[in-house]
Formats: C-alpha cells, structure tokens, sequence
C-alpha cells in the first residue's frame, strides 16, 4: 500500500486535474459567447492583437487634430461584401449598408472626434473578425490601415498512462486555439524533453486542438511541464503534474491513477459536449434574431414605399386640382370679358338708339311747328284753296308718321335684341355661380 504523503500527493493530483478541468471549462464557456473584431489598413498597419471574446479599440488620428463630428469618417474592410463596418456622416451613424456581421457592435466616439480620434471601439471580437481594415477620412483623402489579430487560446490537460514501473507516457491536450500553437515539454528545471509530433486537428468552429505525448521516467517527486504557446499572438498556457515513483510502483496507485485518468477524459468530453450543444443553440438565436431583423427592415421598406406612393398620387390629384382652379379661373375671366363687351356693345347701341330718338323728337318738334304755321296761313286763304292746302298739310302729316313708325319699329327691333341679348347673359351667370361653387367645395 501506498505511505500516507503518497496518499496525499494523489489528493493534491487529484485537487490538480479537478482545477485544471474546471479552467478549461470555464475558457471554453467564454470562447463560445466570443464575437467579431476588426482593423482598418494604412502605411505601415497598424498591428493589434486581441482574444475572442475581447473588447478592442481599433486606432485612428488626425494630425493635426480636427473637429470630425461633422465631417465623414468610413471604417470597411475590402475583402468584405458589403465592406462597411462603420461610417459615421455629418454628426450621425449612417449604417444601412453595414456589414451584417458587425451590426451592433461598433461604434464611435462624439467626444474623440472633436479632438480628431477616429478610433472604431469593436466589441465581443470573434474569429471572423480577422483582417485589414481601413480608417477613410475623406475631407482630407486619409487613409490608415489597421490589421486586426484575432486568437483564442485555453489552457492544457495532462494525463499519464502506465507503462510500467518506470516509465511513464504523459499526455497533453489543449482545445480552442487560433492560430495553430506549439507544444512543447519541460523537466522540473525547465529543460526542453523530446516528445513524439504534435497532433493538430481543426475543428468545424476553425478553432485547433493540439495533444503531444513524451515518455518519462518516474523519479521521486519529478515534475513535467506541458506548455502550449502561440508566439504571432504572444499567448502562453502550461500546465505541471508530478510523477511520484513511490507510488507509482504499486497497482493500486496506478489504479487510481487511471481512474482519475479516466474521469478527466469523461469530463472533458461532457463539458465539450455541453459547450457544443450552447453554442448551437446560440448560433440558432443569433440567426433568427438575424431574421427578424431582416424581416423588420423589410417591412420598414415596405411601408416606406407605400407611404412614397401615396405622397405621388396626392402630388397628383393636388396637381390636378390646381390645374382646375387654374382653368376655372381663365374661364371666369374670359367670362367676364365676355359680359363686359357685351354689356359695352349693348351700352353703345343704346346711347345710338337714345341719339336716334333725340334727333326724332327734334325733327318731330320742328314739323309740328312747321304744320302749325301752315294751318294759320290756312285760314287766309279762300275756301277752295284752303281745302287743297289742308290736304297737302294732312298728306304730309300722314308721311311723316308713317316714316316716325318704321323708326319706331326699328329702334323696337334693335331694343328687343338688346333685351334677349342681356337675358342670355343673366341665365348665364347663375350657371358660372354654380361651377364655382362646386370648385370650392372640391
């Protein structure tokens, strides 16, 4: 049986793995909720290097500095369809044709763009977040490029396996790293160890999983180092065990050994499997709130183009409303013309008419002096004359009033035409009345 420090020492092992396990749990919890980030281009680029999941802030400076808020800054990245990741235009975001994958996740600051700092701020960075990005500040034809490092990293897991009673082979495996790392073995004085190839596998998620194996040799209290490192991202994660000989050379200890062994492998895959099945889930939620966004901007799009539609044919109908005012209005005048010449063509016939009795009254004065004039010769005369004479008086009287009533029946004539003409007139007003009035009621 094993002394009572290697039951301890398995105890500590044990504690070891459990708190191993329980880290690269939790790293793989963050890894699945981890979102996009981004870089702008420039000469050189700019370099930044982030993890997922991050927060990042990608740089952009005016020098001189310049109040930007009402100008327009455009963050992209040109290996992207649309390539918009962020455009800030005269005091406001203007996102419309902002990458998909970006939307909500970026933004820029009012209070560093009055002092010309450009910076995007990204958050929650995911893989696809990867590249070159440029910062666009069209007033003055400037543009910086930022290349954006994204990595994911997490911590190793070692286990031993038996071959006998001194040796060892140690296996270490460490899932969720971007880009592809290294491995490497150390002894307790931090000696590098020949280990057998890295095994590297990329998974559906385009994060890798690297596992080396190194045989040992079981020496009292001897100490192992795993260190998994990724040098583009300056990213180191290692982890210690320690092969007791003591223990190691009895069944038992062994025994347990490969039942711890066993439940950390056990573990892992469940916690892995638990990690998949939420990240599904989560990549499901993420698309439907995708889709509905795309539906609500559907709509929006929608009903913009009915209420475009309705403001056209209004345009229209008011258009044609006007242009019938319009024509009512030249009609009403030409109608008024019309009745003022009328009305003037009739004034002057009468005016002709009244000077036309005027000269009649006149001529009918002077001839009935004249009659008067000849009757009191009459009496003078002798019978027989007086009787010629008053014939000739009573002839001419009887001429003269035959011509006074053809002008009579003439001037008749002309003032019943006057009459008729001033009658269609008055029933034409009323008809005008009322076409106005159903204008205004339209």
């Amino acid at each position: 049986m094993c002394g009572l420090n290697d039951v301890l020492s398995l105890k500590a092992e044990l504690s070891f793995f459990k708190t191993s396990v329980l880290q690269y749990t939790v790293i793989l919890l963050l890894l699945t909720g981890s979102c996009g980030g981004q870089a702008p281009g420039a000469q050189p680029p700019v370099r930044m290097v982030t993890l997922v999941g991050e927060d990042v802030v990608l740089p952009c400076h005016l020098e001189p500095p310049l109040d930007a808020v009402s100008k327009s800054v455009e963050w992209a990245r040109p290996d992207l369809q649309p390539r918009f990741v962020h455009v800030w235009h005269e005091g406001g975001d203007l996102l419309e044709n902002q990458n998909p994958s970006y939307k909500g996740r970026t933004s820029v600051s009012v209070d560093n763009l009055k002092q010309g700092d450009l910076s995007l701020f990204l958050s929650a960075v995911k893989l696809s977040d990867n590249g070159l990005y440029r910062c666009f500040f069209p007033s003055q034809d400037k543009k910086i490029h930022v290349e954006l490092v994204v990595g994911s990293v997490a911590s190793p897991v070692i286990a031993g396996i038996n071959i006998n009673s001194t040796a060892e082979v140690l296996q270490c495996e460490s899932t969720g790293w971007y880009p592809e790392p290294e491995v490497f073995w150390l002894d307790g004085e931090g000696n590098l160890l020949s280990a057998g190839p890295t095994e590297t596998v990329r998974g559906p998620d385009d994060l890798y999983t690297v596992s080396s194996r190194v045989t040992v040799e079981k020496r009292h209290s001897n100490s192992f180092t795993c260190r998994v490192q990724q040098n583009h991202i300056n990213q180191t994660r290692e982890t210690e065990i320690k092969v007791s000989a003591d223990c190691l050379e009895f069944t038992s200890c062994s025994a347990h050994v490969a039942v711890l062994v066993v439940f950390v492998l056990l573990f892992i895959v469940a916690a892995a499997c638990v990690v998949w099945k939420w990240r599904q889930i989560q990549t499901k939620e993420r698309k439907k709130q995708q889709e509905d966004q795309t539906e609500r901007e559907q709509l929006i799009s929608e009903r913009t183009e009915d209420l475009r539609k309705e403001m056209v044919k209004l345009k229209e109908e008011l258009k044609e409303k006007d242009e019938t005012l319009k024509k009512n209005k030249e009609e009403q005048k030409d109608f008024k013309q019309e009745v003022y010449s009328k009305l003037t063509e009739q004034s002057e016939e009468l005016q002709k008419q009244r000077e036309k009795l005027r000269q009649q009254q006149t001529v009918m004065e002077t001839n009935i002096k004249v009659i008067e004039k000849e009757m009191q010769s009459v009496e003078k005369m002798a019978e027989g004359e007086r009787f010629h004479k008053m014939k000739e008086i009573t002839l001419t009287a009887k001429t003269q009033l035959h011509k006074r009533k053809q002008e009579d029946e003439k001037l008749n004539l002309q003032t019943t035409t006057i009459l008729n003409k001033t009658t269609e007139l008055l029933k034409k007003i009323p008809d005008r009345k009322k076409e106005e009035a159903q204008g205004k009621s339209q």
